[in-house]
């Protein structure tokens, strides 16, 4: 299980995500001191005050704007899962890119400190009791994240065939 460290609504575009002005900051084991820097949760995450491992829940388009792949980045470093009712399509594919965990449920319902468990068909909400059905990825691309991104998915296939 894994906890809620983060509610936020619909359309979070990735300037909320990696604010622009860090866009000269683009090394992954760099990016997340700047995760949602304009937010109070920043100082939380660079004090050390959230452990790693943690679930941000949003509403719809998450990560829309621009295609700043450093907002999965910075997201990423924290080993966060994005469970959210959807994404914006370049996010996913920078996240799928980037092995960053995501999980679409369009009904999801939790606030900051639930316990959710993600199973691989629903989102049981532990501190509500309740069960959201999951959208799963198509499998190519959940193949991705498992892998820990496109680099070590490609690496461990080319591999195989030798």
């Amino acid at each position: 299980m894994a906890k809620v460290v983060l509610t936020l609504g619909p359309d979070i575009s990735t300037d909320i995500i990696y604010p622009g002005r860090f866009m000269a900051t683009v090394l992954p084991t760099e990016t997340p001191q700047y995760a949602f820097a304009d937010l109070e949760i920043n100082k939380r995450l660079n004090a050390g005050e959230v452990p790693k491992g943690n679930i941000i829940v949003a509403d719809r388009n998450f990560g829309c704007g621009s295609s700043r792949e450093q907002a999965a980045s910075c997201l990423k470093g924290w080993d966060f899962t994005v469970v959210a009712k959807d994404f914006a399509r370049i996010f996913m594919q920078n996240a799928v890119n980037l092995g960053l965990r995501l999980v679409i449920c369009p009904d999801i319902e939790a606030s900051e400190g639930d316990e959710l468990e993600i199973h691989p068909d629903q989102v049981v909400n532990s501190t509500t009791g309740k069960s959201f059905a999951i959208i799963p990825l198509p499998p190519a691309r959940q193949a991705i994240i498992d892998a820990g991104g496109l680099i070590a998915y490609a690496r461990t296939r080319l591999l195989a065939s030798n």
